[in-house]
């Protein structure tokens, strides 16, 4: 990542929290700006005296407002703002909440330092990070028995390559880090991105995911190491 001098602004209201986040940010971006907030009413205050930040990471249980409500005021407000939720709240649920509702990522606060770094990297890189238990299947209550077999990738006319394309985004995986992983061009992965979501019938990444999640795939699990890259 490039030394842009980044502004960032933290809103938690533990400071061995922000501490934590504020020495990641100044390790990926050295001359940053980092703000910080401890509630809702300062954060907008900061936001109002510094409307060109760059990322916002906000913590969802903040003491004086929901942060579900926050994240919606946000992408409302402040369109241009990057919003990451840096939460200890990360069941599947509320990771697809966050990201239906515009957050570019969600970092659980028990991730540890090195998955923080990757995390923002690759949000800095303009993928999208989703931690691995929002990807597993939810669990169904019991009801009554569904008489038509669950759609499967095959259904929708995904082909096998689509389908490591898929694999791949719901891992959070940027377009150009998808084209290094599979060893092709970036024009095909645009291609493959664009008839993926044709088929699952959403607009954008964060639609597909929750989509997904609700189909209860089990995609493959694609690394750089079974993709040829040592």
């Amino acid at each position: 990542m490039k030394s842009l001098a980044m502004k960032f602004l933290l809103v938690d209201d533990h400071a061995l929290i922000r501490d934590a986040v504020r020495s990641v940010l100044k390790e990926l971006a050295g001359d940053a700006t980092v703000l910080e907030a401890s509630d809702c009413r300062q954060a907008m205050r900061l936001i109002q005296e510094h409307p060109d930040l760059h990322m916002i990471l906000l913590d969802l249980n903040l003491p004086d407002r929901d942060g579900f409500a926050v994240l919606t005021d946000l992408r409302r407000r402040y369109a241009t703002m990057s919003v990451v939720v840096l939460s200890a709240l990360n069941d599947r649920a509320n990771v697809l909440k966050a990201l239906d509702l515009g957050a570019l990522g969600f970092i659980p606060k028990s991730a540890s330092r090195e998955v923080m770094v990757n995390a923002l990297r690759l949000i800095f890189s303009g993928g999208v990070y989703i931690p691995p238990e929002a990807l597993a299947p939810a669990e169904t209550k019991p009801g009554p028995p569904v008489p038509a077999r669950p759609l499967s990738p095959a259904d929708l006319g995904l082909t096998e390559r689509q389908i490591e394309v898929l694999a791949l985004m719901m891992q959070g995986k940027s377009n150009k880090a998808i084209c290094r992983i599979l060893d092709t061009a970036e024009a095909t992965v645009k291609h493959h991105v664009t008839a993926i979501l044709k088929a699952l019938k959403v607009t954008n990444r964060t639609e597909a995911v929750i989509a997904v999640g609700a189909l209860g795939w089990d995609l493959p699990q694609i690394s750089d190491r079974q993709a040829g890259r040592p």
